[in-house]
């Protein structure tokens, strides 16, 4: 643990962050009192690649033409059952 004024802090911030992720707790003190702390934030797992791969999808499907219902409500252009259009134009 280091304990280092302000002002020293703010002349070599840099140097104090990089020791701070390195592992080491900087305590930053005014008047001779700690009134903050810089630690290294902890370190992310990595995602784990593969979440959906079982999911299969058919590429007919995918490459199937859109009904006109659809693509008018795709693009805001829907009439619900109450005869409200989403949106103009």
């Amino acid at each position: 643990m280091m304990m280092v004024n302000i002002a020293q802090a703010k002349a070599k911030l840099s140097a104090r962050v990089d020791r701070a992720a390195a592992g080491e707790e900087i305590i930053l003190a005014k008047a001779g009192k700690a009134v903050a702390r810089i630690t290294a934030l902890p370190r992310k797992e990595p995602r784990q690649s593969g979440f959906a791969s079982h999911w299969l999808i058919d590429n007919a499907a995918l490459l199937a033409p859109t009904d006109a219902d659809d693509l008018d409500w795709a693009e805001g252009r829907h009439t619900d059952s109450l005869g409200i259009t989403g949106r103009a134009g």
